[in-house]
């Protein structure tokens, strides 16, 4: 097994190093003393309440916080700076096709909203920290939904964002950027898929309603027999409930012509055909 050593070079730094950036700044002190107040033009600069600015010095990041808001003092030709937006963005995730765990196609799209915590790392730790974003949003929202069925996705969107923001963040946070919130905002079926889950949902609710119609016409029939019961008890009452039915018909607008009969005659009738046939 081999074994490699790195040496560190320890040594200090060389003439060239040590004083070529104190010539350059003294050079630049000089060139805006005599280009005076026109260099101010260039030197003086205004960083917005929402922005902060990072400021290199011949290469080199000026050590303290970033500049801002206000105005910002920048030496002519040996500085560059640099101004990072400090509001939400949001952006659009396209629409991912993916395969979910139970091997259903489905088309997602999401709205990511993030800031800039850190400009210092925003600007050292990523060259382009918006587009490294939008990126690993996308490859995360895959891979999240790639692990959930179908049923999963569409009832716990709220989980699956949840999840994604804090997936993001951690991956985010090396370069200086804050994801605030995860929006799942459409999730796209195939045509045939939704055809067969709408008559899954239609049959399903055919089914829910007649299971209570038939509990109703249940519990109707389980009345009317305790109804019955009761007025078989008590004659008068049987014919109260006839006459209170004929009232109720004739108080409409109508042509019908109801001849009441009493139930003793219609039991007399009965009895004398009964006896004829016999």
């Amino acid at each position: 097994m081999r074994r490699f050593i790195v040496e560190i070079d320890r040594s200090p730094p060389s003439l060239v190093g040590r004083y070529v950036p104190v010539l350059l700044l003294a050079l630049s002190w000089i060139l805006l003393f005599l280009t005076l107040p026109f260099s101010l033009v260039f030197c003086l600069k205004i960083v917005h309440e929402y922005k902060r600015m990072v400021v290199f010095r011949l290469g080199r990041l000026l050590p303290g916080p970033p500049k801002g808001p206000g105005i910002i003092f920048v030496m002519p030709c040996i500085d560059t700076h640099y101004s990072i937006d400090m509001r939400t963005m949001s952006f659009d995730v396209p629409p991912q096709e993916l395969l979910t765990k139970d091997s259903v196609t489905v088309s997602v799209d999401a709205a990511i909203y993030f800031r800039a915590s850190d400009p210092t790392a925003t600007i050292t730790n990523v060259s382009d920290a918006h587009l490294s974003t939008k990126q690993l949003a996308q490859t995360t929202l895959r891979n999240l939904l790639g692990t959930r069925t179908l049923t999963e996705i569409m009832a716990d969107r709220e989980g699956i964002a949840r999840q994604a923001q804090l997936v993001l963040d951690e991956g985010t946070a090396p370069w200086g950027i804050k994801v605030e919130r995860v929006e799942v905002k459409d999730i796209r079926l195939p045509y045939e898929l939704r055809r067969v889950l709408a008559a899954e949902a239609e049959a399903a609710r055919e089914a829910g309603a007649k299971v209570v119609a038939a509990t109703g016409e249940l519990n109707a029939s389980a009345a009317l027999k305790q109804a019955a019961d009761c007025l078989m008890q008590s004659p008068t009452a049987l014919h109260l409930r006839y006459l209170q039915t004929l009232a109720h018909i004739s108080a409409t607008n109508n042509h019908t012509i109801v001849l009441p009969l009493p139930m003793d005659l219609l039991r007399a009738v009965c009895a004398w055909l009964r006896k004829a046939n016999q």
